[in-house]
């Protein structure tokens, strides 16, 4: 990018540059995404009724979550299935119509893992079956082993040398009982209107997940604190020749995980647990809690118990690569068809269920958007494009190296941060786009489930607010009426906001995604609503089609810069008065 461009980017018309620098700019050059917008937007109500019809009486996506779900089954970035599905995508996207299908490799992963049973039992006192699921990257234990249990739960590193020498040929349950609250309030919830309406309120600050929050930064101290504590259990464990570690599944939003196994990242013994450098050698499994409670209250009491547990795990490589699915329907206007409209969601899921609601719910929603716009032979000016990620659950590697490599990149700061920081907290040097940065329009994302379409949030992008909500006009009767200005973080549309692209995430309906889908074994395809998704994928096509038409590209924001961010927060000198300032 050219310095007047950058200037352009930050908001300093064409006159100004011209005076700030003696180079004159013509104001017709500004790009048109950092230019006036039209007032009223162009919108074809016509094609609003083809899409809708098309949409809701000739619906494929369940056919396509089905298939997904059930045929293909867990996706973990690196793993058979992972391997399958972006194949399945690749001919399916090909099959209903669209150009260029192909995967892109988006760099190593690590460890390629595939589940293949587990099960756990209890010996004695009396013989019965007890929940659990292999955590992800475990090691298979060699045939089925049987051993006392032992309760290490432990706050504090000191702590582990009451349990040295005493742990040989155990299984080790390994982290507190948690309390399994009454379920006083329903699981499935929509959003009321108040709520609705309040997410078009100012959150000041960013709210509770806001880099460098308090509430954060004492999360993150939590985290680092038990990293550090597992790294220590787990070398005496191995030490020592524990058999296996069972741990409890963490509770669901609002006490929904009663009864469910969440196998996530929270199951984790290890930080990045599928690079080898950081492998858990240790076959180690999650168990549903009620199981877990009752182990470990019979271990507080001095029961002798001994439990039978059997992992089997197949590893299929150290270093495996992890791609995304990409095709497209080519752009037709001469002057606008090497311009790029982009929807997408990820791929890859956990593995104690299907991956329907996360994120097989966006893929499929994403891949009948473009089904719809296929069918009705639509020609579009600028080319749309789909792209299902891969290795989102980890840390958007999908998306963040499609942006990479295709969009730009960040230089290395000068001052490196600690590994103990978290990769978005941490500080970047200056951003270098590419020509394809110029080119992309916008990206839109869905994973919040199987809830139908709300709105959208603009990622602080305030100039488009007035053209969504004039998209949406038409729209209030399936329930689309919110703009929300607000940050919604935690999935792929992440990857182009970093890049100073229009990247965003659609508001959904809550339904039970936080309380028992999400990263659970509930997480299957009877809690898919084709009624939702229908509605999602109508709303998802009408979006791709406005934003393909248009004569100019979709606003941006400021062009960033967070090589200035720490400068720009500093205190400002001398700003006390009768400061002394320290020899």
């Amino acid at each position: 990018m050219t310095f007047a461009a950058k200037m352009l980017s930050l908001g300093l018309g064409a006159a100004a540059l011209a005076s700030l620098t003696g180079v004159a700019v013509a104001a017709d050059k500004t790009p048109s995404y950092y230019g006036p917008q039209p007032a009223v937007e162009s919108i074809d109500l016509t094609m609003y009724a083809r899409i809708r019809e098309e949409g809701f009486k000739h619906s494929h996506v369940m056919q396509f979550g089905d298939a997904l779900a059930n045929g293909i089954g867990p996706r973990l970035t690196g793993s058979p299935n992972m391997a399958k599905a972006n194949a399945w995508t690749r001919d399916t996207l090909t099959t209903i119509g669209l150009s260029n299908a192909h995967l892109e490799d988006w760099g190593e992963f690590g460890m390629g893992w595939q589940q293949i049973n587990t099960w756990v039992r209890m010996v004695g006192p009396d013989p019965e079956p007890l929940w659990a699921q292999a955590a992800p990257w475990s090691p298979a234990t060699k045939g089925p082993v049987t051993g006392e249990i032992v309760y290490v739960n432990i706050s504090d590193e000191k702590e582990l040398d009451a349990f040295k020498g005493k742990l040989a040929g155990k299984i080790v349950l390994f982290g507190a009982m948690r309390p399994t609250p009454d379920i006083t309030e329903p699981l499935f919830k929509r959003y009321t209107d108040a709520e609705l309406k309040e997410m078009e309120t100012y959150e000041a600050g960013g709210g509770a997940s806001a880099p460098g929050s308090p509430a954060l930064m004492r999360r993150l101290a939590e985290r680092a604190k038990m990293n550090a504590l597992r790294k220590a259990a787990l070398k005496l464990m191995s030490d020592e020749g524990v058999l296996a570690i069972l741990t409890p599944s963490r509770d669901g939003g609002s006490g929904g995980g009663t009864g469910i196994i969440f196998d996530d990242n929270g199951a984790d013994l290890a930080r990045d647990a599928q690079k080898k450098e950081n492998a858990v050698t240790i076959p180690n499994a999650v168990m549903m809690i009620e199981h877990y409670n009752r182990l470990a209250r019979m271990c507080e009491a001095h029961v002798p118990v001994t439990v039978e547990v059997n992992i089997e795990a197949k590893f299929t490589g150290d270093h495996e690569h992890g791609f995304n699915t990409v095709a497209e329907i080519p752009g037709t206007d001469p002057k606008l068809k090497n311009e790029v409209v982009m929807v997408g969601g990820h791929l890859d899921s956990w593995i104690s269920g299907t991956g329907a609601t996360d994120n097989g719910a966006g893929s499929i929603v994403a891949m009948e958007a473009v089904r719809i716009l296929k069918a009705l032979d639509i020609k579009p000016k600028r080319t749309i494009r789909i792209a299902l990620w891969s290795g989102e659950e980890q840390g958007l590697f999908g998306s963040a190296g499609y942006v990479k490599q295709h969009f730009g990149t960040f230089a290395e700061p000068k001052e490196k941060e600690p590994e103990s920081v978290p990769s978005f907290m941490r500080q970047k040097g200056a951003l270098t786009t590419t020509k394809e940065w110029e080119t992309l329009d916008a990206y839109y994302n869905l994973d919040n489930g199987t809830g139908k379409v709300r709105g959208v949030y603009t990622q602080e992008n305030y100039a488009i607010g007035p053209i969504f909500k004039q998209w949406i006009a038409p729209l209030a009767d399936l329930g689309v009426t919110t703009i929300s200005y607000r940050n919604t973080g935690g999935t792929d549309h992440l990857s182009y906001d970093a890049v100073g692209l229009p990247g965003f995430q659609f508001i959904q309906d809550e339904m039970d995604y936080e309380t028992r889908t999400h990263h659970s074994d509930m997480d299957t395809y009877d809690r898919l609503h084709p009624l939702d998704l229908e509605q999602a994928a109508v709303v998802e096509a009408i979006f791709l089609y406005n934003t393909s038409e248009r004569e100019a590209m979709m606003p941006r924001k400021p062009f960033p810069h967070p090589e200035l961010e720490k400068g720009a927060k500093a205190p400002i000198p001398g700003i006390y008065p009768n400061a002394v300032e320290p020899k």
